[in-house]
């Protein structure tokens, strides 16, 4: 047992319980993916212009992927410290927005508003950081479920606060407001105990696909309740008795997984001398593959004499050992991950990808008003289901084309940016009947996506820095939403100054295809260039996944080059 472990009792599986507890992490710390909901008080509020209004979007994105620092310190701090400084942000952050909106401080300035979203969202991604790293070394023989689970759940945030919003706080963005800044801090100080690392199993157990099984099922069928309750309270009028059952059966949805490490308890079954349910509670973790290094030491016989001479003169200190450059697939610092060609086209696929579709969700409200949709809660719900049904799908067909195929999992993304090309083009003609599948369509790409670029950077790249080398990859987020909502804001605002001419009217709003029609056209664009950006990657790791999947599951690197 290493120092600081601690025996877990017989039966019970920490990794499992962290998990669940990492559940209503990610969808507690999902609060910067309601802009929506609040943007029209805050417009309001600020006096702001479009323009303006879509910069506090960016700077939600901003906050929500500058995750460098958390990325570098989660392998030098507890998760339960990560958590605590994420909770703090989001205390400040969202308590700065709602003195504003509430009336309390009115004289507030645009730019500490921005500064205040921006520290808000951040706090989310020391959350993100501190759940996921924690969870894909916990799990590092299923990292596709891993990221597929827990940003599935992330992408449901908005529907979970949609709900909480038309069913407990009146539709009131200062409720809304205020529940982010106390909420969120809440349920990091309830689970923070929960989000630690352990031993992991490297071994591939049938209860442990099992267990992964019901997780999913349990946020398909969560995802499918929000949808339905979203769609009922604007079909019917609900009074408050039903509205506060709908959020209670919710709140219980969220519990399922949770259910996994409870059946451990109660049902332990004989565990092999391979498995370990230790955690360690000194943040220090191991190297969960190991090293090229240790596999040549294993074949010393091999050495000729003049090999055995050098390794007798580096132990003696006489010449200083040469780090051999790691191969894909072997951990990688972050110094030398910068220097890779796939790195890079990670991070361009990243920008326009999820860079594009953020820019939708950030001026979905406006979106709708231009297409005659006022009422923003069912577009953002259906996004959010379709996100957390690409993110939770991603990581499934993934994780089937690896292991059966032993194809990328960018292969995944070369399909999306397809149909973003069509999805686009849709969103153009500015029409309320396409509006609806145009959401849809845009949800299910984003979210897949999302989590299977997390995957493939932590199969290229390694476990062991990589929270430092997938939150750097993840700034490519907030520079394609800042260059998109930019063109957006100003092409809306022009549209807008073009309709008020010659009228009397001062109301704000923009109306008909021309408010985006030029800005869906430029992201048609792009994605047709995240596509040919995608096919490249494909065509370059295709070898790399063949070696590391060979025989169907995650192998060690090889010692032969490739």
């Amino acid at each position: 047992m290493r120092g600081g472990a601690a025996a877990v009792k017989s039966g019970s599986r920490p990794p499992w319980l962290g998990l669940g507890a990492a559940v209503w992490l990610q969808v507690t710390g999902g609060g910067s993916s309601t802009f929506a909901l609040y943007s029209h008080a805050l417009k309001v509020a600020l006096g702001a212009d479009q323009r303006r209004l879509a910069l506090l979007g960016v700077a939600c994105d901003v906050g929500e992927n500058l995750g460098l620092l958390p990325g570098v310190l989660c392998n030098r701090l507890h998760p339960a410290l990560l958590l605590l400084i994420g909770a703090g942000a989001c205390l400040l952050g969202y308590g700065t927005a709602w003195l504003l909106v509430s009336g309390a401080a009115p004289a507030l300035p645009y730019w500490l508003i921005w500064f205040a979203l921006c520290l808000a969202a951040n706090g989310g991604a020391w959350l993100a950081t501190a759940v996921l790293v924690t969870n894909m070394r916990n799990f590092p023989l299923s990292r596709g479920a891993v990221a597929g689970i827990l940003k599935g759940y992330s992408g449901l945030s908005a529907a979970v606060y949609t709900e909480l919003y038309t069913g407990v706080l009146r539709d009131s963005p200062t409720n809304l407001l205020l529940l982010l800044t106390l909420g969120v801090p809440a349920i990091c100080l309830l689970t923070m105990y929960f989000v630690r690392p352990c031993e992991p199993s490297l071994v591939e157990t049938n209860a442990e696909h099992v267990h992964f099984m019901f997780a999913q099922m349990a946020s398909v069928l969560l995802g499918v309740y929000l949808v339905g309750a979203t769609v009922l309270d604007h079909v019917v009028t609900l009074n408050n008795i039903i509205n506060y059952s709908l959020v209670a059966i919710m709140v219980l949805l969220l519990f399922a997984p949770l259910a996994i490490p409870l059946k451990m308890t109660l049902f332990p079954r004989r565990k092999s001398p391979s498995e370990s349910s230790e955690c360690s509670d000194n943040g220090h973790t191991e190297p969960l593959l190991p090293s090229s290094s240790e596999s040549n030491l294993g074949n010393f016989e091999e050495y000729d004499s003049m090999d055995i001479d050098i390794l007798l003169a580096e132990g003696e200190g006489a010449i200083k050992p040469k780090r051999r450059r790691p191969r894909r697939g072997e951990d990688f610092r972050f110094r030398e991950a910068i220097l890779k060609a796939d790195f890079w086209l990670l991070f361009a696929i990243y920008f326009v990808g999820v860079g594009a579709g953020i820019t939708v969700l950030n001026n979905l409200a406006q979106i709708g008003i231009a297409a005659g949709a006022v009422d923003t809660t069912i577009s953002l719900s259906v996004f959010s289901f379709c996100n957390f049904f690409g993110r939770l799908g991603g990581g499934a067909v993934s994780e089937y084309l690896v292991r059966a195929k032993t194809l990328p999992r960018s292969v995944l993304i070369i399909c999306t940016q397809v149909v973003m090309i069509i999805t686009y083009l849709l969103f153009s003609l500015g029409q309320r009947a396409t509006l609806y599948v145009s959401v849809a369509l845009l949800g299910i790409c984003y979210g897949v996506q999302f989590s299977v670029i997390i995957s493939i950077s932590s199969e290229l790249f390694g476990l062991k820095h990589f929270g430092k080398i997938y939150n750097f990859i993840a700034l490519a987020n907030p520079v394609g939403a800042f260059l998109f909502n930019t063109l957006a804001g100003y092409v809306y605002d022009l549209e807008v100054e073009r309709q008020k001419a010659g009228m009397v009217d001062t109301d704000i709003a923009c109306h008909g295809p021309n408010c985006f029609r030029l800005t869906f056209y430029a992201l048609s664009g792009a994605a047709c260039l995240g596509t040919l950006l995608s096919t490249v990657l494909t065509v370059r790791v295709r070898p790399v996944y063949q070696m590391l999947y060979a025989g169907g599951s995650f192998s060690q690197p090889r010692s032969s080059a490739h």
